[in-house]
């Protein structure tokens, strides 16, 4: 196996990994209290358009792509006697969470936020934000925040020492 590819494989997982740590802790840190503070109509229609922005070719390349990039970054490192497969294992378990969440409570909690439709013929916002469930996406939010952050550093640490 070629190290320049294991390496570049790496380092394509650290850097969508720490994409993903960013777009997570942003929504931990300012989007959903920033929300949190509005009224009902004003938080399901930014909702909305947030959720239908983001559903984007780079926003899915990057999440799907710090999956499969560091899957494929364990495989390559594989018996390679260098130390760092550890690493690379545990920051895939941890992903392999972000990624079970999402799909099982935060894309579901989005959908149906979307299918309560235009905000102007709705007439019942609060029960639409009630329904969304936004304390349990938030704690599903924060445990994804933080299992891609440490993911992040287990994949950055390891890299970062591989120089010295």
């Amino acid at each position: 196996m070629p190290e320049i590819l294991r390496e570049a494989v790496l380092v394509a997982a650290t850097l969508t990994m720490g994409l993903m740590a960013g777009v997570f802790g942003i929504y931990s840190n300012a989007i959903m209290p920033g929300l949190r503070r509005t009224d009902d109509r004003t938080f399901v229609a930014a909702f909305q358009s947030i959720d239908r922005a983001i559903i984007n070719p780079a926003f899915m390349a990057t999440f799907l792509g710090a999956l499969v990039l560091t899957a494929v970054a364990t495989l390559l490192h594989l018996g390679d006697g260098r130390g760092l497969l550890p690493w690379i294992v545990a920051a895939l378990i941890l992903y392999f969470v972000v990624f079970v969440v999402t799909i099982r409570v935060n894309v579901p909690r989005n959908n149906e936020i979307k299918a309560a439709g235009d905000v102007d013929r709705t007439t019942d916002l609060h029960g639409v934000r009630e329904r969304f469930g936004e304390a349990r996406w938030i704690r599903w939010n924060h445990v994804r925040a933080f299992a891609s952050i440490l993911a992040f550093g287990l994949l950055a640490a390891p890299t970062s020492a591989q120089g010295s």
